[in-house]
C-alpha cells in the first residue's frame, strides 16, 4: 500500500527530475527529432493507448523507431511467419523487429526512445519508476497480480527495467513488476533509478 508521504515525495522528484532531464537533453532531443524526420516521412513522436493508474487509459509518447504503418506490417508478418508468430503470443515483442528503422535500432538499444515519457510523467499519468505501461490485452497476462500492478503508476523505467527487461522471460517480468508494486519505497526507486543508469550506459536488455 502506497502513503501519503512516500506518494508527495514520489511526485516531487518526478516533476523536479522530468524537468531538468529535459532541459539538460534538449539538445540531444532536438538532434533525434532531426534525425526521424530525415530518416523517413513519419510523425516524430509514437503515440499508443496503454494502461495507467487502476486501469485508467492513458497515452503514452515515445519517439517513433518504426516505420510507418507498422501495425500493418507486424500483422502482415505474422500471417507469413510461423516462427515470428509463436515468439510474438509468448513475448509480444520480436527480438529482431524488421520494422525498426535505422536511428530507432540506436535509440532503443540506448533507451532514448522513452525520454518523451517525460511529459506523461509531467503530466501526473505516469512516475519515474514503476511497472512498465501495457497495452489493454496485455494485462491479462499478469493474471492475479494485475490489480496489484495496476495499484501504482507506470514507469519511464523500473524494476523490471532496471534488471534484465528483453532478457527475461514474461514471466520473469510479471514477477519483477509484482514485486515492485508490493515493495514501494523511495529506497527501492533510487536504487531502480540508478541501476538504470548503469543499464543504460552498458547497453544492457534494451530493446
Amino acid at each position: 500500500m502506497q502513503n501519503k508521504n512516500y506518494s508527495k515525495i514520489k511526485r516531487i522528484l518526478d516533476i523536479l527530475l522530468s524537468i531538468i532531464l529535459l532541459i539538460l537533453l534538449s539538445p540531444c532531443l532536438i538532434i533525434i527529432s532531426i534525425k526521424i524526420k530525415l530518416d523517413n516521412d513519419g510523425p516524430i513522436l509514437f503515440k499508443q493507448e496503454r494502461l495507467g493508474k487502476n486501469g485508467k487509459t492513458i497515452t503514452i509518447y515515445k519517439f517513433r523507431t518504426m516505420v510507418p504503418d507498422a501495425d500493418k506490417k507486424l500483422f502482415e508478418l505474422l500471417e507469413r511467419d510461423e516462427e515470428a508468430r509463436e515468439e510474438y503470443r509468448i513475448n509480444k515483442k520480436l527480438k529482431d523487429d524488421p520494422r525498426i528503422t535505422k536511428i530507432g535500432k540506436i535509440l532503443r538499444k540506448t533507451s532514448l526512445d522513452e525520454f518523451p515519457q517525460f511529459i506523461n510523467v509531467l503530466k501526473g499519468e505516469m512516475s519515474l519508476v514503476g511497472p512498465r505501461a501495457v497495452i489493454d490485452g496485455e494485462i491479462e497476462l499478469f493474471g492475479e497480480h494485475k490489480e496489484e500492478v495496476l495499484s501504482v503508476k507506470p514507469g519511464v523505467t523500473g524494476y523490471w527495467a532496471a534488471n534484465g527487461r528483453s532478457d527475461t522471460s514474461y514471466e520473469e517480468r510479471v514477477e519483477m513488476e509484482t514485486f515492485y508494486a508490493n515493495n514501494i519505497s523511495i529506497p527501492l526507486d533510487i536504487e531502480i533509478l540508478f541501476k538504470t543508469v548503469v543499464s543504460v550506459v552498458k547497453k544492457e536488455g534494451a530493446v
